[in-house]
């Protein structure tokens, strides 16, 4: 199968490209760096009008965006995340249309962002959209991918990731700081839920939908949410800590602003029925395990 990518050389592009490599596919990743290829089933293109010399597109893995955690959402820094997601998306659209690709097959990153502060109830893909700017910026990305697979006439999926969770990038190196030093930390109060998932389990899910198929809304989250107390504890439980202290709200959002409202400071319990209906198994459903994995080097 031939896939082409955008965000293969972010922090989930950089594991799933080497699955999929295993897996016997043939890949073309858009990257603006220059890069060279070590196989002939990889391949880059820096500019998305390369498309027409790009052999025919099996399945289109759409996972690029500015990282939504990355700085203080400034209106340029929102309309950054904005234009590499949804602007990327719909000029993505265009031009396999003109270059009359026919792809079977498009998969779409997105985010648990999408529901908002849901506090403590249990969140499937049922639940509807929340409020805030991670809601509309999910909900705009989604609906622009939604459009691009109706143009193309191909089967559309749309995966609303956790916080991603590894030894190397994403989240966790930050989270994690403080309990280098033996500080066990959480944001505010830390009764607000985290939704997680280990990297790993988003390559196998990514790809699971890419060899079997599949169409619809699936949240990537582990199966057992933990709040970020129950994070902390489990953390404890490995590496060991002197004492623990949240965050301050009102600092944090001296610091961070809306970004530490939505993303630190409110949580989601959010539950993949999708996947686990499809007769996915996580590698790493409980939190224990995932750090045990993610700490056993350190």
């Amino acid at each position: 199968m031939h896939i082409f990518i955008t965000g293969g050389t972010g922090f989930i592009g950089e594991a799933l490209v080497p699955q999929l490599l295993a897996e016997g596919h043939k890949l073309t990743i858009y990257s603006r760096k220059p890069r060279k290829s070590q196989t002939s089933a990889l391949s880059y293109i820096q500019s998305l009008d390369d498309l027409s010399a790009v052999p025919a597109i099996d399945t289109v893995i759409n996972l690029a965006g500015e990282s939504i955690a990355g700085r203080r959402w400034t209106a340029a820094y929102k309309q950054k995340l904005r234009a590499s997601r949804i602007d990327l998306t719909r000029e993505l659209a265009d031009s396999l249309f003109a270059s009359d690709h026919k792809p079977r097959h498009w998969i779409n990153a997105s985010a648990i962002g999408y529901y908002g502060d849901t506090g403590s109830a249990e969140v499937t893909e049922k639940t509807g959209l929340g409020n805030g700017f991670s809601a509309a910026l999910c909900r705009d990305w989604e609906s622009a991918a939604q459009q691009a697979s109706e143009r193309l006439s191909c089967e559309h999926a749309i995966v609303r990731l956790g916080v991603v969770l590894d030894r190397k990038g994403g989240a966790f190196p930050q989270i994690y700081l403080p309990f280098r030093f033996g500080i066990g930390n959480w944001p505010g109060n830390g009764h607000q839920y985290l939704s997680w998932v280990h990297r790993s389990d988003v390559v196998r899910a990514l790809s699971a939908l890419v060899n079997k198929g599949g169409s619809g809304i699936f949240n990537l989250t582990a199966p057992e949410p933990v709040t970020y107390r129950e994070l902390a504890s489990a953390i404890n439980k490995l590496k060991p800590i002197l004492f623990s202290a949240g965050a301050p709200a009102f600092l944090m959002k001296c610091a961070l602003g809306e970004m530490a409202e939505e993303l630190l400071l409110s949580g989601q319990r959010v539950l993949p029925d999708a996947l686990i209906n499809s007769g996915f198994v996580f590698d790493y459903p409980k939190i224990d395990l995932a750090l045990a994995e993610i700490l056993e080097k350190d």
